[in-house]
């Protein structure tokens, strides 16, 4: 998604200004180019030496270079860039790029830029909330820019609150998605994905199940879609729908049994295929065509199970070389450990693993906590907790990275 893409990263003159090596690296890893500007004051903080070497440019902070006197362009640079990256972002540079104040390499840069801009606020909670600030902000804002909201933490005086720049992989990542979307980083390729629980009638009132809601899988297939996929959801019971029901198609199904051959029926011809239904292990031997009455004597009714075909498994033995295979792993205890073997039994490219025990994941909620373990490579990346929609655009960048021989970080 980044690889060839020309980044200019902008650096302020705040104490933040190391994570921005980080970031720099992330960017040249996943194949940018990348032109460092950066402030005066920025130099107090970072060494144009760190940043030129990572980068392989030279680093830029003045209009012209002390020992030849060469002219460095503004707006060569902000017509070359496709997207300006400013982290961090001081109070100091967001008031001057807010009002078109030009009194520095970077801030020319960024008035001549006709790219998109991403800006990473980093400064002190009173100065983040000063009034002068926030609007400066929403100005910015009201142009067009992209404002990567600063996270609340411990600050470098020592306080608590708003104001630390976003983490590097957070940032990264938002400048990744960007362009995932704008330009249809998935079109033209097939997404199969199933999602929700599966119900194993008992009678025709009654029924093994779970507590899945399938928001993860629709979070899933709304991504997909958005980065120009064809999508396909089997589905089984659940209140959610896609957002745009035009871009997705759902194949609705009840039992472990009629997810495997609808979703074995679609497998062959799929690019990506991401098993995130929660399936029932287990089904009735011998349902009932009639509701079971509760007897009057004291007896329990004996219930008889079998198991249900393992989808994952018996798909998995039908991968091609060309196809990327995911599965999903929700576990109580030892997590990782677990979602590796599920990897070798099941054959999969990558697994995604959440866990009952982190607050905030699991069935039925808005978030979700995961790692994301690849087999060739043994990697496994957490991740903290965030939206079924922003996990979900985690899962998609680590699947298309994967696809295109790169790692993620």
């Amino acid at each position: 998604m980044l690889k060839g893409k020309h980044i200019v990263l902008g650096i302020t003159g705040g104490i933040a200004a190391y994570k921005s090596v980080s970031l720099l690296r992330l960017f040249v890893k996943a194949g940018a180019e990348v032109q460092v500007v950066i402030t005066p004051s920025g130099k107090e903080f970072i060494t144009p030496v760190t940043l030129a070497a990572l980068s392989g440019r030279p680093v830029i902070s003045e209009f012209f270079t002390a020992n030849t006197g060469q002219w460095n362009s503004h707006v060569d640079i902000g017509l070359w860039a496709d997207a300006m990256v400013i982290a961090p972002a001081t109070a100091s540079s967001i008031a001057k790029m807010a009002n078109g104040v030009a009194d520095n390499m970077l801030i020319t840069t960024y008035l001549s830029a006709k790219a998109p801009v991403f800006i990473a606020p980093a400064m002190d909670l009173d100065m983040m909330a000063h009034p002068s600030t926030t609007r400066n902000i929403e100005l910015l804002r009201s142009y067009g820019n992209h404002i990567i909201e600063p996270a609340a933490g411990e600050l470098a005086s020592h306080l608590i609150g708003k104001g630390r720049m976003e983490e590097p992989d957070a940032i990264f990542h938002t400048v990744q998605r960007f362009f995932a979307l704008r330009d249809g980083s998935l079109r033209g390729r097939k997404v199969l994905i199933t999602a929700g629980p599966t119900y194993e009638r008992i009678d025709p009132v009654r029924f093994i199940g779970n507590f899945s809601t399938g928001k993860m899988g629709y979070a899933l297939a709304d991504e997909a879609a958005a980065r120009g996929a064809e999508v396909t959801v089997v589905s089984g019971p659940v209140a959610v729908a896609p957002q745009d029901p035009k871009a997705v198609e759902v194949v609705k199904v009840e039992s472990a049994r009629e997810m495997l051959a609808e979703t074995s029926a679609r497998f062959d011809d799929a690019d990506i295929i991401i098993m995130s239904a929660a399936v029932a292990d287990y089904a009735p031997a011998h349902p009932a065509d009639h509701k079971i009455k509760r007897e009057n004597g004291s007896d329990t009714p004996t219930l008889d199970l079998i198991k249900n075909p393992d989808i994952a498994a018996t798909l998995g033995a039908r991968k091609q070389s060309w196809q990327t295979f995911v599965g999903f792993a929700l576990e109580t205890d030892d997590a990782e450990a677990n979602g590796r073997h599920k990897i070798k039994s099941k054959n999969l490219d990558m697994i995604v693993v959440n866990s009952l025990a982190d607050k905030g994941a699991g069935f039925g909620t808005d978030t979700n906590v995961v790692t994301i373990i690849e087999s060739a490579s043994g990697t496994a990346t957490h991740y903290k907790l965030k939206s079924k929609r922003a996990v979900a655009a985690d899962i998609l960048d680590a699947i298309e990275a994967m696809r295109s021989g790169l790692t993620a970080y």
